[in-house]
């Protein structure tokens, strides 16, 4: 599972179109259609049924959709606060998150 996965999950969700999701993120339709399908694969199950007019989430899909959305939002914030010396212990690169969890302001 890779977080080009989740956006493309998400996004088709969001729309409800392939083809317009893919045009929202800078991807081929058919790029699209292969992040879907390698994650239905990963999971075991299909996330969408297909219709002429767009794609709709399938029961599992909506089950997955808030895991989905709040595992691509921890991988942002894994990334966004930049690390920083951690002056209190060793000296190594640590998220503010992990500072914070530190000094109990978490």
């Amino acid at each position: 599972m890779h977080e080009r996965e989740l956006k493309a999950f998400i996004s088709v969700a969001e729309i409800g179109r392939m083809d317009a999701a893919a045009r929202h993120l800078g991807y081929s339709q058919a790029a699209i259609t292969y992040q879907i399908q390698c994650l239905e694969r990963s999971l075991g199950f299909k996330l969408f049924t297909r219709h002429p007019n767009g794609a709709r989430l399938t029961r599992d899909g909506r089950s997955v959709l808030p895991s989905a959305r709040a595992a691509l939002m921890l991988m942002g914030d894994m990334r966004s606060p930049g690390p920083f010396e951690d002056a209190e212990n060793d000296g190594t690169p640590v998220t503010a998150a992990v500072a914070a969890a530190r000094k109990g302001t978490a």
